[in-house]
């Protein structure tokens, strides 16, 4: 088997631990995609010496090649030179780009047939109408880098015969706040909102993991992944983290698969499947942790989940608005342009607004991204501290 692989977003935390994996498990590297940070794209393609490299920021890219001049390492710039990435001919994609941005080079893999590590779930937020029926049609293969879908894929793997699950239980850390009131919560820092009580991830996730919009994010996601309606996925708080997700089956049992606050798990695993490649992490012991709790989440408190359930039931492009919306306010509060209750606000107000397409196109659903992102930022001026 081909051991090769094109990473989309190798410079984002998700993309850093999938080089180390990468390089653990001897699997070559032959492209990389990046941002920003060039110094740490340099360090990645002087150790690894891919075919390609691509930076969606122009400027970036000139600097990048100036430093790699005599490298042979061919640096492209833009959407465009990303999806050139994404075309190129290797056995798996880590899709990890992080927003809506990661849709369209996610989509370039799938139609050539790539098996897609998809740890942007976005792409199928927004896009998930379009992005499933295109996986059939190339017949590329579709594993979850999510530690919670990780874990519901793992479970699934294991069950046997039979047909679909009767639930997903779909776990949460609860993030920074959990127990707060919104009163707590109108005063809330961004250093506050980035301090994860489990998880060690990108500021955007962090935040949507702090208002529970990820949890709703992964909502969406499984339903489009596992085929099941959102009324058979229950969202409950696992504050330890340890439990990553469950499925209930026909029978009434229950399969969970646990492990380590470690994004290398579902990672490994996706680039190595169907086996199980060893993994250097030090053993889960059991008589050494918190007890497990579950709870269910305070849908008052937090609204943005039940605001990707609503997008998620009117369906055609209002995921993909609200999608837009939440990027917007999300990185608007981190730049202290919107207080942290507000992003709700601001994403309620638009999913309100926008007159869903049904059953959109692709183009469409990139259309309606840019132009709620542009309404999102109209609407900021109408917020203040």
């Amino acid at each position: 088997m081909k051991r090769d692989l094109t990473i989309l977003g190798s410079t984002g935390s998700i993309g850093r631990q999938t080089v180390e994996v990468a390089l653990e498990q001897g699997i070559s590297v032959r492209a990389l995609t990046g941002g920003k940070n060039i110094d740490l794209m340099e360090q990645q393609v002087r150790l690894l010496r891919p075919s390609l490299v691509a930076m969606a920021d122009p400027e970036a890219a000139a600097e990048l090649a100036q430093r790699l001049f005599g490298s042979g390492v061919p640096v492209l710039s833009g959407e465009e030179g990303i999806c050139k990435a994404a075309e190129l001919d290797t056995e798996t994609v880590l899709s990890a780009i992080v927003g809506a941005a990661g849709i369209r080079p996610t989509v370039t893999a799938i139609a050539r047939g790539a098996r897609i590590g998809l740890a942007n779930k976005e792409v199928l937020v927004a896009a998930g109408s379009v992005v499933l029926p295109m996986v059939e049609q190339y017949g590329a293969e579709l594993l979850p880098v999510d530690s919670e879908h990780s874990a519901i894929f793992q479970c699934l793997m294991a069950k046997g015969g039979g047909g679909a699950p009767r639930r997903i239980l779909l776990t949460a850390s609860g993030g920074p706040f959990f127990g707060k009131t919104r009163e707590q919560l109108a005063a809330v820092t961004v250093e506050q909102a980035l301090k994860h009580p489990s998880w060690r991830m990108g500021a955007k996730i962090t935040v949507d993991s702090a208002t529970l919009m990820n949890k709703g994010y992964e909502v969406i996601e499984a339903a489009w992944l596992f085929g099941l309606p959102i009324d058979r996925i229950e969202v409950l708080i696992h504050r330890q983290s340890i439990v990553h997700s469950m499925v209930e089956f026909e029978d009434g049992s229950v399969m969970a698969q646990l492990g380590r606050t470690d994004m290398k798990i579902p990672i490994q695993l996706a680039l190595t499947y169907p086996q199980r490649a060893s993994l250097p992490l030090s053993p889960l012991d059991f008589t050494q942790q918190p007890p497990h709790t579950v709870a269910a989440p305070d849908r008052e408190t937090f609204g943005c989940l039940a605001l990707c359930e609503q997008a998620f039931a009117v369906g055609g492009t209002a995921p993909a608005a609200l999608n837009a919306a939440g990027e917007t306010a999300v990185y608007a509060f981190l730049s202290g342009r919107l207080p942290f209750l507000a992003i709700e606000q601001l994403c309620r107000e638009v999913l309100a607004a926008h007159a869903p397409i049904p059953s959109p196109s692709l183009e469409q659903i990139l259309a309606v991204d840019a132009a709620v992102r542009a309404e999102a930022e109209e609407r900021l001026s109408a917020f203040s501290f």
